[in-house]
């Protein structure tokens, strides 16, 4: 059982996690794949770097500083996050499952939408992001989840609850590993219905019938994380107050994905405010 999980190592999350470890709290942070900042090839605008420095190694460099001050950084690959009886959080990775009283999300901003005909239009109209959040409507009917990840794997396993019929969907690329779930690896060519979506049209001119298409492509980012949780949100971003809480109790998210200056400086601020309120959190939870 941790005190907090953060999940994120970039400069939000890395100083939600220093802060949390200087007021001797139980922290674990999670991190998986490339982030932004790693792709940057020079910032020359965060102070105390003379001749700038990489984002790569600004990157490590923070890993490296929570390691060193003895916080947990594991790379692993987040799934979901869910509340228990207690009102704690389980976050779930690939392999593994953590217990905490707190969670920050500082994930970044990767909402990713397929680029197929029709999407924009049925985009609430029975296509959805989240199926935890609305698997409920589409009980005993017929359903695709579009992705190709051990995420779109962990969509159809939720699905599966309540329908036995969820295909999976890669759109033309192959699964990055074994499923028993029906798959389709046809390129699709578009998506259509009447008011709601009702079929799947690939590039081959044939047509699969549907009635609802959950998109789970690459990894689970920030949003698909809040939207499980029913956190609020204004478009891609999520909503929180001066002190980096979201309207879920014990939840906070700091970084690019509360939207404004997408900028290190502001990042590390709201992991620093973000650190500083978990610790009251805490305390008083005690």
């Amino acid at each position: 059982m941790y005190d907090a999980v953060v999940i994120g190592a970039g400069p939000a999350g890395i100083s939600a996690a220093l802060y949390l470890k200087r007021a001797n709290k139980n922290v674990l942070v999670l991190y998986h794949g490339v982030s932004q900042l790693e792709k940057a090839h020079k910032i020359d605008n965060f102070y105390g770097f003379r001749d700038g420095i990489s984002g790569k190694e600004l990157y490590e460099n923070g890993i490296a500083q929570a390691r060193n001050l003895g916080i947990s950084v594991l790379d692993e690959e987040v799934l979901g996050v869910q509340m228990n009886e207690k009102m704690e959080y389980v976050v779930k990775t690939l392999d593994h499952s953590y217990e905490a009283m707190v969670v920050i999300i500082a994930t970044g901003n990767k909402k990713l939408k397929p680029n197929i005909k029709g999407f924009d239009e049925f985009d609430g109209k029975g296509i959805s992001y989240c199926a935890i959040c609305d698997g409920f409507f589409y009980r005993k009917k017929v359903v695709a989840v579009i992705g190709n990840s051990n995420y779109a794997i962990s969509e159809a396993e939720e699905l599966s609850n309540v329908t036995p019929n969820v295909t999976i969907l890669t759109n033309g690329l192959k699964m990055e590993k074994g499923t028993t779930f029906p798959t389709d690896e046809r390129k699709i060519l578009e998506v259509g219905g009447d008011v709601r979506i009702s079929y799947v049209k690939f590039e081959d001119g044939s047509i699969m019938e549907l009635n609802g298409i959950f998109v789970a492509l690459g990894e689970a980012g920030g949003a698909d994380i809040a939207k499980k949780l029913g956190i609020y949100m204004e478009k891609d971003t999520i909503v929180v107050d001066e002190n980096m809480k979201t309207n879920v109790p014990g939840v906070y998210a700091c970084g690019n994905l509360t939207g404004g200056l997408l900028q290190i400086n502001k990042a590390a601020y709201e992991g620093a405010k973000a650190g500083l309120d978990a610790v009251k959190y805490i305390n008083e939870k005690r």
